[in-house]
Formats: C-alpha cells, sequence, structure tokens
C-alpha cells in the first residue's frame, strides 16, 4: 500500500529529531496534533517576495 502513514513516519521521525531534538521517545509518545503544535505555523506568515525586490537581487548577483 503505497502513500500511507508508514511512508511520513521517517521524515517526521528526523524532523522532529533535528528541528526540535527530541528524542525518538518523546516522538512516539507525542500525538500529532502536539508535534505540529511544537513545529509551529507552517502557513506563510509574509507577504514574499515582490517583482522589485528579484530584480533588486538579479542586479546585485548576475549569473555572468
Amino acid at each position: 500500500m503505497s502513500g500511507d502513514f508508514r511512508d511520513g513516519v521517517p521524515p517526521l521521525a528526523a524532523l522532529a529529531a533535528q528541528a526540535l531534538g527530541w528524542p525518538p521517545e518523546a516522538f512516539w509518545h507525542a500525538t500529532p496534533a502536539e508535534l505540529a503544535i511544537a513545529l509551529g505555523p507552517i502557513a506563510a506568515t509574509g507577504e514574499g517576495m515582490t517583482r522589485a525586490d528579484l530584480e533588486h537581487l538579479m542586479k546585485a548577483a548576475p549569473d555572468d
């Protein structure tokens, strides 16, 4: 069965260990909601880059 929950466990466990410093026991005892809260908001919080920002960066660091 592809795409089931088991496919997501290794990346989530690695993320919990790297980003949060959680040992495996903490990951396995946490609920999905607790993991989501610990990782923080996943929605974009900023406005993003404007065209003017992009043009400024392109002038500052040309690819040639």
